[in-house]
């Protein structure tokens, strides 16, 4: 298998198992608003990393890495979504 393909096929299996990890923990809190066993920083974090990832692979040059960026895409997009509920959660429901 020419070298390049691999890389491909490992970028695209790689985004389609970070994508499945993430996506059920941001589908059970946006479905029951429910973030108590969820650290702040944590998704900060997670989301800021997500958000450098995915621009790292849009301006990779010569060529955009797609794999990941739209796997960076996805999580930042579900971290900034938890991040959100979190905080209306933790600080504001609450006042």
């Amino acid at each position: 298998m020419e070298q390049g393909l691999f890389f491909e096929i490992c970028g695209w299996v790689g985004s389609i198992t970070m994508i499945l990890g993430y996506l059920p923990q941001a589908i059970y809190t946006i479905r029951t608003r429910d973030t108590d066993g969820i650290a702040l920083p944590t998704f900060l974090m997670m989301g800021i990393g997500s958000a450098c990832f995915m621009l790292q692979g849009i301006l990779h040059q010569p060529s955009p890495l797609w794999a990941l960026f739209v796997t960076n895409f996805i999580t930042t997009t579900c971290s900034a979504i938890v991040f959100g509920i979190k905080v209306y959660n933790d600080y504001i429901k609450k006042k």
